[in-house]
């Protein structure tokens, strides 16, 4: 398997994860996202066929987005001059592992895979934070893999919004 930057070009084989959302971000949005600049999405390509995906995009954490005692914790990670109302993070917006795939540890590959290569340092931006917004099925997932929820409430009906800290790799 390798990982493979979504072009303009790139030839998408049917993806199928058991959730229609994703499967159809994918097939229909992915590339929208990159000509407008909005999300760079990248396939693990599995000989012609796709394993897995996520697509990437700038995010914050900011102060109005989570409670006083959680807003706390992220700024007692700063020094006091370095204090600020947000901070800077990479999103995961959309990371899927295909269904004949699953349980076989790739996704938890891909998300290590992830982390190393947002700190390679080859950004022109910097951060500190990578962020997802986690469906509820996801959270021990996301868990696992380092990442803290952020809100003690749900997003909304069906997510979690979660953070890793990229200094844990240090």
């Amino acid at each position: 398997m390798r990982l493979v930057r979504l072009t303009s070009e790139t030839q998408l084989a049917n993806f199928d994860c058991g959730d229609e959302d994703l499967n159809k971000f994918l097939v229909e949005d992915a590339k929208g996202f990159l000509d407008k600049r909005i999300a760079n999405s990248f396939i693990l390509d599995d000989n012609g066929g796709i394993a897995a995906y996520f697509c990437l995009l700038n995010d914050k954490i900011s102060k109005q987005e989570v409670t006083n005692s959680q807003w706390k914790k992220i700024k007692n990670r700063f020094p006091g001059g370095k204090q600020f109302s947000s901070y800077p993070a990479i999103k995961i917006g959309r990371f899927a592992v295909s269904s004949r795939h699953k349980g076989q540890q790739i996704g938890s590959m891909l998300m290590n895979i992830i982390k190393d290569m947002l700190d390679a340092g080859d950004n022109f931006s910097a951060y500190r934070f990578i962020t997802v917004d986690a469906y509820l099925t996801a959270v021990g997932f996301y868990e696992k893999n380092g990442f803290v929820k952020l809100t003690q409430k749900l997003e909304n009906d069906h997510t979690r919004l979660m953070f890793f800290d990229m200094m844990e790799l240090e």
